[in-house]
């Protein structure tokens, strides 16, 4: 069983940089990836970025891409999600998830490619 935690979020003025922390536990994850997804009121929740455990390889969604940044911790087992140049729109909950795959990391943007899912944490961008 995999365990997912969050953390990081809060709140920040537009503009501004947060970093976002996944830790996670219950198994190795040499044949994974893992993604960041965000939540807002009353939408359909959306992908962010991914990264394959095995290599490092990245995807990034457009509205993000530049702005943020995905990345490992090998030694914590841990995934971080920095966030800069935060706009009022960047505001979710944003969630962690983890899954084993093959292939391409663009079809981790799916997040019914993933099994395992972390409780969120709330990112709020204020103009």
């Amino acid at each position: 069983q995999v365990q997912l935690v969050e953390s990081g979020g809060g709140l920040v003025q537009a503009g501004g940089s947060l970093r976002l922390s996944c830790a996670a536990s219950g198994r190795t994850f040499s044949n994974y990836a893992v993604g960041w997804f965000r939540q807002a009121p009353g939408k359909e929740r959306e992908f962010v970025a991914a990264i394959s455990w095995r290599d490092g390889s990245t995807y990034y969604a457009n509205s993000v891409k530049g702005r943020f940044t995905i990345s490992r911790d090998n030694a914590m087992i841990a995934v971080n999600l920095q966030m800069s140049s935060l706009k009022p729109e960047d505001t979710a909950v944003y969630y962690c998830a983890a899954g084993a795959y093959v292939g391409d990391i663009r079809s981790r943007s799916d997040r019914y490619a993933y099994a395992y899912w972390g409780q969120g944490t709330q990112v709020t961008v204020s103009s």
